[in-house]
Order: C-alpha cells, then structure tokens, then sequence
C-alpha cells in the first residue's frame, strides 16, 4: 500500500485525517488540518507553514527515531515542502482560508466580549486530542472535547494577566472558550456556548 502524504504540510495520510471538499466529501490530497469545506485552514507561506510544523518535532521524532531540534526539523520541512502540490501550485491558484464558517465563528468570539481576550483574527484546525483539557466540575474531573474530532482553535495569550492564556475550541454547533497557565495548570471554563 503507498503510502500518501497531505500535499500541504506533509503528514502521512489516513481515512480519518482526510480533508474535506466544499460539498463534504472527502480530499485525498490534504489533511482536515490543512483543508476544511473545500479551502485551506490558513493562508501560509511555504517558511510560515514550515514554522508552525516545527512544534511538532517531538511527534516527528518519536514516530521516525530520530532525535532533530527543532531548527534541524525546520531544514527536513525546507527541502521536502518544495515537492509538496500546495507549495509548486502559482499563488493565485490556490484555495485560499476563506471558509465562510471559520470567517463567522471569528465574528460570534470577537462579539463575547470577554474581558482580557484580544481580538481573533484567525483560527486552525486541530484535533480534540491536542486542545481537550481537563476541568474540575462538581468536585469531578471531566474533559469536554470529542478526542477524536476536528475543531476551529487558537491559543491568545490574556491581555491583563500574562502567563495565562485563553484557549478556543469552536464547531458548527459550540463556541468554548477556557483560560489557563503554563502547560495547562489550572484550567478554567470560561464560556461553553450553544450556536
């Protein structure tokens, strides 16, 4: 079986990482990280897109063996990227971030008026895994994310209070927003809202 590679930031290609085109159907050549009803989640350059996969060293390393730093992972992400479609495609041929949902979710957050956030001006994609923290509710520790599915996020630092951050997790159908510190320490639901 040959195995394929999200033509935008690299990650080996599965069933349930596909992204999806304008009508819903599945992409075979972009990851739901990167393509999202049918455009892709963040207009990068090739260098912007290699800085935001650097993060992702440590999965790189543990699922190759190796043990890159980051900048030694950036230079592997320079010289692969450029044999990648989004990257060889003339820029006004690509399908920019222009999803209608992720332009009104921006919209629904700014309009909370929640006190310390800045204003969002972009959101991407990412897995409930990476962004489903644990909250103390009623004495219980619960996590309120699907593990498993894909959400509109970012992470903002609190303009009032540094070292805490407030992190953004939205669907079709919710707007969640929580504050926390460093690594997570101390997560606070700070609104968990119906759309």
């Amino acid at each position: 079986m040959e195995l394929k590679f999200c033509q935008s930031c690299g990650m080996p290609l599965t069933d349930e990482l596909l992204g999806t085109n304008a009508d819903g159907s599945k992409n075979e050549e972009y990851c739901i990280y990167c393509y999202k009803d049918g455009a892709f989640t963040g207009d990068f350059t090739m260098e912007e897109m290699v800085e935001f996969c650097s993060q992702y060293v440590d999965e790189y390393n543990k699922n190759t063996g190796e043990s890159l730093n980051r900048e030694e992972y950036k230079n592997v992400l320079r010289q692969f990227y450029p044999s990648l479609k989004r990257w060889q495609l003339p820029a006004d041929q690509l399908p920019h971030a222009t999803s209608p949902i992720k332009q009104k979710l921006i919209e629904e957050i700014n309009a909370l008026g929640i006190n310390g956030l800045p204003e969002i001006n972009n959101l991407f994609v990412l897995q409930g895994s990476y962004v489903n923290m644990e909250y103390e509710i009623n004495g219980n520790k619960v996590k309120l994310l699907d593990e498993n599915a894909t959400y509109w996020c970012n992470q903002v630092e609190r303009l009032d209070s540094p070292g805490r951050c407030f992190g953004i997790a939205c669907d079709e159908h919710h707007i969640f927003v929580s504050e926390y510190g460093k690594d997570g320490v101390d997560a606070e639901i700070v609104i968990l809202k119906r759309r």
